[in-house]
C-alpha cells in the first residue's frame, strides 16, 4: 500500500497536535526564520534547506527518524508528522521526500506559518499558523 502527504491547514495541524501528544510539528524553515520570525509553540526545527549554502539537508530524513525514535513502524500506526514552512512550497517538498522514503503518517500545512502573499506583498494577512492566531514564539 502506498502512502502519499496529506495536505492540511494551520487549523487541521493544531486539532491534530492537541487530539495526539506524539505529534511531531516539524519546522522546515532556515534557522533565521526559525529564531527570528518565529515557529509554533512546540514545533522542532529541522531544516529542509538552510544557510549558508542553501542546499538540500540530505540529512532530513535521518533527522526526522531519530526525532520519531520508535514511533515509526510497519502500519498505521505511525507517529503524526507535521511539517510547516512559510508558505507551504518547503514542507511539501520535504513531506514528499518522507513519504517516498517510507514514513508514512506525514501531513504538510498548505499555508504554512506567515501564509501566502497578499496583493499588497505582505506575508500574515491571508492566512498562516500565524493569521489564525495559533500558539507561536520567537526568540
Amino acid at each position: 500500500m502506498s502512502s502519499q502527504l496529506k495536505t492540511i491547514t494551520a487549523n487541521e495541524a493544531w486539532e491534530i497536535c492537541q487530539q495526539d501528544p506524539r505529534t511531531l510539528l516539524i519546522d522546515v524553515r532556515s534557522s533565521m526564520e526559525f529564531l527570528f520570525v518565529g515557529h509554533p509553540k512546540g514545533a522542532v526545527h529541522i531544516p529542509w534547506i538552510d544557510e549558508p549554502d542553501w542546499v538540500i539537508n540530505k540529512n532530513f530524513v535521518t533527522e526526522t527518524r531519530k526525532l520519531a525514535l520508535g514511533g515509526l513502524k510497519e502500519g498505521a500506526g505511525d507517529v503524526p508528522i507535521i511539517l510547516i514552512c512559510r508558505s507551504g512550497n518547503r514542507s511539501d517538498e520535504a513531506g514528499k521526500v518522507l513519504v517516498e522514503s517510507g514514513i508514512k503518517n506525514v501531513y504538510h500545512i498548505d499555508e504554512g506559518f506567515e501564509g501566502k502573499l497578499d496583493d499588497g506583498h505582505h506575508r500574515s494577512t491571508v492566512g498562516g499558523w500565524r493569521y489564525h492566531g495559533l500558539p507561536w514564539e520567537q526568540c
